[in-house]
């Protein structure tokens, strides 16, 4: 697997920044931009973070963006895939959704980082790798595999077990794959969105100006 996230310099027009770094992405940029867009329905964005991820699965490439993009009241997730419809690639399909949360329902925004070497690490050392997850009180997924028990000749039915799975989003950033800009910017749109999310469920007025790259 291969990703490549896009690194545009953070702009004070919202708008233009997010069609930047979409043509940088050069996956369908007008396509993504006219679903992120018609999916804001008329908020003004205030960050944005662009995914892009490559796949290699025999002699077929399979990419995919994804697009987050969070104003005051909503959390935009866009994304889209595309696909060969044959084996010499003339014919394409690019599938695309989009789901929007309001940001209060938001109930968490975890930054998971990884630190090469931590015994040298000194303030201000880049960060090799992070992963952010977004949980919101969304759909779940639940897991059923058949329960058994402690006895091996047992054969009798014990009926099922399983699990429930919070649909989450997580993306992973790698400085190596997607470049050092990528950690920055994945670092600030979750700390936009965490005090955007908090002032939400507060009740309260965004503190402080949003971070810049």
């Amino acid at each position: 697997m291969f990703s490549r996230t896009p690194s545009a310099a953070h702009s004070d027009d919202p708008l233009s920044a997010l069609r930047q770094s979409l043509t940088m992405a050069a996956f369908y940029p007008q396509l993504v931009e006219d679903v992120v867009v018609d999916a804001l329905d008329a908020e003004t964005p205030v960050d944005h973070f662009v995914h892009l991820e490559t796949h290699f699965d025999r002699d077929e490439v399979h990419r995919h963006i994804t697009a987050l993009v969070v104003t005051e009241d909503v959390l935009v997730i866009a994304h889209v895939d595309d696909q060969q419809l044959d084996e010499s690639g003339a014919h394409v399909v690019a599938q695309a959704s989009t789901e929007s949360i309001p940001v209060a329902r938001i109930g968490s925004v975890l930054l998971s980082s990884m630190h090469h070497q931590p015994q040298s690490y000194s303030s201000g050392d880049p960060v090799k790798e992070m992963t952010l997850a977004i949980a919101w009180s969304g759909g779940q997924r639940l897991d059923l595999v058949p329960a058994g028990c402690a006895d091996p000749e047992c054969d009798a039915d014990h009926g099922y077990t399983g699990t429930v799975a919070r649909e989450d989003l997580v993306l992973r950033i790698s400085a190596e794959a997607d470049g050092p800009h990528a950690v920055q910017n994945a670092r600030r749109f979750a700390r936009n969105l965490r005090k955007i999310n908090t002032a939400a469920a507060l009740g309260r007025p965004v503190r402080g100006q949003q971070d810049r790259a």
